[in-house]
C-alpha cells in the first residue's frame, strides 16, 4: 500500500487490504486473457496487443494517480520505493526476460495466474523461473560485477532527462494514445479484420479525448515538495510573508514555565541538533515537513509551533512551507537561535539601565541565563532523534 498522508490505513490493515487486492488483480489478469500464452505472445507477432494495452493502462493510471496524490499532498512520495538503476543489469535482465516472454509464453506473474486455473505449461514456467533464480544465487560471485555496473541511483526518467513531471507525464499518456492507434492497425491489418472491442470508432475517439485532457491536466498539479522548495528561494517572499513571531523573551519565559502547548521545531541539521537543543525541541528537515512524521507531530491539537534556525531566514523558510501545508500554530523565534544565545543564553548586564522595563527585562534574562542552560543539560537525554520513514518496499 502506499504511504498515504494521513495513515488512512493502518500498517496491520495493509496486510487485509493487499490481499484483497492481490486476488482482484490476478482475477483481472484472468479475465483479460492473461492467462493465456498464445495471447501473451500476440504482442511479439502482432496479432493482438492487449498487453501492450493493458500495462500502459495501469502504468499511465498509477502515474497520473500518483501525480494527483502527491500535489494535493495525500501521498509522501519521498518514502515510495524506487528500484535502484544498474543500467547493465537492467539491459541484459531485460533480454533474457523478452526471450523468456516469448519462448514460454508468460511473464512471472501472468504464469502464476495461468497455474492458479490449472494451465500445465505455466507450471512448468514457474518451475524454470524458481531454477532461474537458484542459478543467479548460488552464482551470484560469479555475476557480482556485472550485475551492480554502472551504478545510476534512485533513477526517475524525468529527472534524468531534465524535464518537468508535468510534463514528462504529458508526454506519455500521447505516447501510450498513439501506441494503442498504431497498434489498432497493425491488428486490422494482421487479422484482417477490425477488433470488435474497438467499434464503433467514436467511441475510441472520445477515449482518446479523455486521455488528452486527463494528461494536460498533469501541468496544473505539479509536486508541492518541488513548488514550495522552489518558492522559498526567493528571499524577498519569505520576508514578506506574514507570519507570527516570537521574542527570545517570550520563549524563554515558555520553556521554563513548562507550558505544554510549546512545541519547538528544529530545522537545523541532525549534528547540530544532537549538539545543542533546547528543551520541547524536535529536530525535523525543511524536506521532511512534506512526510508523514511531520504532519503526525504538526497536527497536534492547540499547540504552539515554534520554528528554530541559526538564523531567521531560514526558520521563515521552514515555516512558511508549514504555513502552506496548512498546519497551524506556526511561529518563528525573532532573530533565529542566535539572538536568543546573544539575548538570553549569553546575555551581559548593561552598563546603563535607562527605564523600569528595561530592569525588568535584565531582570528576567540574568534570571533566565542561569536557569536555562540548567534545564538544556537536563534535556540532553530526552533528545528526540529526527524520525525518518524507511521507504515503502513494492514493486512488480
Amino acid at each position: 500500500m502506499g504511504p498515504l498522508v494521513p495513515d488512512v490505513i493502518g500498517n496491520e490493515l495493509n496486510f487485509v487490504v493487499a490481499l484483497f487486492i492481490g486476488i482482484a488483480f490476478g482475477f483481472i489478469l484472468e479475465q483479460a486473457g492473461f492467462s493465456t500464452s498464445k495471447k501473451l505472445v500476440g504482442l511479439f507477432y502482432g496479432y493482438d496487443f492487449t498487453v501492450l494495452r493493458v500495462f500502459f493502462t495501469a502504468g499511465v493510471t498509477a502515474m497520473l494517480g500518483v501525480v494527483a496524490l502527491g500535489h494535493f499532498g495525500l501521498l509522501d512520495i519521498s518514502i515510495i520505493y524506487i528500484n535502484p538503476t544498474f543500467l547493465w543489469s537492467a539491459l541484459i535482465g531485460g533480454i533474457i526476460m523478452g526471450l523468456g516472454f516469448v519462448v514460454g509464453g508468460f511473464c512471472p506473474g501472468t504464469s502464476f495466474c495461468a497455474a492458479a486455473i490449472g494451465k500445465i505449461d505455466a507450471m512448468v514456467f514457474i518451475v524454470g523461473s524458481f531454477l532461474g533464480v537458484l542459478i543467479f544465487a548460488e552464482g551470484y560471485p560469479l555475476f557480482e560485477n556485472i550485475y551492480k555496473a554502472e551504478y545510476w541511483g534512485y533513477a526517475r526518467i524525468f529527472d534524468t532527462v531534465g524535464m518537468s513531471q508535468g510534463l514528462f507525464a504529458f508526454l506519455l499518456v500521447m505516447v501510450a494514445v498513439g501506441a494503442f492507434w498504431i497498434t489498432t492497425l497493425i491488428e486490422n491489418k494482421i487479422n484482417g479484420k477490425p477488433n470488435p472491442e474497438f467499434s464503433p470508432m467514436r467511441l475510441y475517439v472520445i477515449l482518446t479525448g479523455i486521455a488528452a485532457i486527463l494528461a494536460f491536466s498533469a501541468f496544473f498539479m505539479p509536486d508541492l515538495k518541488e513548488k514550495y522548495l522552489k518558492e522559498v528561494e526567493d528571499v524577498s517572499f519569505v520576508k514578506s510573508y506574514n507570519l507570527k513571531e516570537t521574542t527570545s523573551d517570550e520563549l524563554a519565559f515558555r520553556i521554563i514555565d513548562d507550558e505544554n502547548n510549546l512545541q519547538i521545531i528544529d530545522v537545523r541539521s541532525l549534528e547540530e541538533y544532537k549538539k545543542f537543543s533546547l528543551p520541547k525541541s524536535q529536530s525535523i528537515s525543511i524536506k521532511d515537513l512534506f512526510g508523514k512524521d511531520a504532519k503526525k507531530i504538526l497536527t497536534v491539537n492547540r499547540k504552539m509551533n515554534v520554528f528554530l534556525a541559526d538564523d531567521e531566514l531560514m526558520e521563515r523558510k521552514a515555516a512558511v512551507i508549514a504555513d502552506k501545508l496548512g498546519y497551524e500554530g506556526i511561529s518563528v523565534l525573532k532573530g533565529g537561535l542566535d539572538a536568543f544565545k546573544k539575548e538570553i543564553l549569553n546575555f551581559k548586564k548593561p552598563a546603563e539601565i535607562k527605564t523600569r522595563w528595561e530592569e525588568d527585562e535584565i531582570r528576567f534574562r540574568l534570571k533566565a541565563s542561569k536557569l536555562l542552560p540548567q534545564l538544556i543539560e537536563q534535556n540532553k537525554h530526552k533528545i528526540v532523534p529526527r524520525k525518518k520513514s524507511k521507504r515503502i518496499l513494492g514493486g512488480c
